[in-house]
């Protein structure tokens, strides 16, 4: 009878970067595990956080079937937020703005929904100086109508019963709204905290 393989210990002194692939964890050398303790508060933050993922990720998917179901076939989540906010008050606006207004910061993005947009002929660009100011066209205008038609039709009769107990959706809306300035507030407080040690290198993403 053959011997089953040996099952690797905690103790071993090596195991191969084969094992590692197959998801054994590797030791913590510098106990750090061991040390943390989260508070409760963090462990309230990663639920909430978990449920924004959730929401963040079922919104893309909405946005997506909302904007096919209106019969504009071919844009993502981004793409069609991009449009919704150059169609915004119906005024020409610049590629700043329209970061600013989504609080994007990689404006490659943004540059590229834009192209793609033009290209749609959805989105209409105008330079004017130095800059390029961006608005709807009339199919861009009809799409967001036709957003909006699909949304008022079976997104929002289904919010009727949240709507109606004590104005939760603005409370919750204001509420996002204050997270979003902490998480911004803590980023930079985390990046100032450690700007002159010592940076490990990049990973490496490429196989």
């Amino acid at each position: 009878m053959s011997r089953s393989p040996r099952i690797p210990r905690a103790g071993d002194a090596k195991l191969s970067p084969a094992l590692y692939r197959k998801g054994t964890p590797p030791a913590d050398p510098s106990g750090l595990a061991a040390e943390f303790k989260p508070s409760t508060s963090s462990q309230d933050l990663s639920e909430f956080e978990y449920a924004l993922i959730i929401l963040m990720f079922g919104f893309q998917r909405w946005v997506e079937n909302c904007i096919g179901a209106a019969n504009v076939h071919g844009l993502n989540a981004l793409d069609t937020l991009v449009l919704h906010t150059v169609n915004h008050r119906a005024r020409g606006k610049r590629l700043a703005e329209i970061c600013m207004v989504l609080n994007i910061g990689d404006t490659h993005l943004v540059t590229y929904a834009l192209k793609k947009l033009a290209a749609a002929d959805l989105v209409l660009v105008t330079p004017i100086g130095r800059e390029r100011h961006f608005e709807t066209t009339a199919d861009g205008e009809k799409a967001c109508l036709e957003y909006r038609i699909v949304r008022e039709n079976f997104l929002v009769p289904s919010l009727s019963w949240v709507s109606g107990r004590d104005d939760s959706v603005n409370d919750t809306a204001g509420f996002l709204r204050m997270m979003t300035a902490l998480y911004d507030q803590a980023g930079r407080f985390a990046t100032a905290a450690t700007a002159g040690q010592p940076k490990a290198p990049p990973v490496h993403t490429k196989r």
